[in-house]
């Protein structure tokens, strides 16, 4: 049984999700420099092209290497433009479990990429790697990716509080932790049953291997 994600793409219609390369350093800094990345995730701000070469070049491969996550470029299937990041952490290979999270750059928000790529992952997860569990978890306030986690189908399961550190900028420019609420959410092979038909109007996806 294996305990690593092999190097991966998955296709839909619309979209393509594929490794991280270099060529992608100016677009994932410009997309993690962005307000809304900067207030819901950690990434340090602001957040340099030596930073997303270091993620490119040196944290992806080593996280799917040793097996404990992944981490896709979300792409244009027509243009090529970076248009996301899925990424998949706290990988428990023993009981299939992992946990998934999406972020969306602001030039690409309000076409349903997040949802269409998260879907595409758990279908891949489910399928051809033999997953049992996906976990997201959603700060409090963060309507946008709740409401993706609602449309592939996760079912709320409580919330954790105070578990959550958020970002709100300031007056003078820089950045204040804020506490908040994990929401958890969980996805089961079964809970795709209603999904099926979104991925089919995009076309399904395939799925590729040994991707270089």
């Amino acid at each position: 049984m294996t305990s690593t994600f092999p190097n991966i793409s998955i296709s839909t219609e619309r979209l393509v999700l594929r490794p991280l390369d270099e060529d992608d350093v100016p677009a994932l800094t410009e997309m993690m420099n962005d307000e809304q990345v900067a207030a819901w995730t950690h990434v340090p701000q602001p957040f340099s092209e030596d930073g997303a070469r270091h993620w490119i070049s040196e944290y992806a491969p080593a996280e799917r290497e040793s097996g404990r996550g992944l981490d896709l470029a979300v792409t244009e299937f027509l243009t090529q433009r970076l248009v996301g990041i899925v990424q998949l952490t706290k990988t428990n290979w023993h009981i299939r479990s992992t946990e998934l999270s999406y972020i969306i750059a602001p030039w690409a928000r309000g076409e349903g990429y997040a949802s269409e790529a998260a879907l595409a992952t758990a279908h891949w997860l489910f399928g051809d790697q033999k997953f049992e569990r996906i976990e997201l978890r959603t700060a409090a306030d963060n309507t946008a990716s709740q409401q993706v986690a609602q449309k592939i189908g996760c079912i709320s399961e409580g919330v954790l509080r105070n578990a959550c550190i958020a970002r709100v900028s300031t007056e003078d420019g820089t950045w204040a932790d804020v506490r908040t609420d994990f929401i958890v959410w969980s996805l089961l092979p079964e809970d795709l049953e209603g999904t099926g038909e979104q991925l089919a109007d995009s076309g399904g996806f395939t799925s590729y291997g040994d991707w270089n």
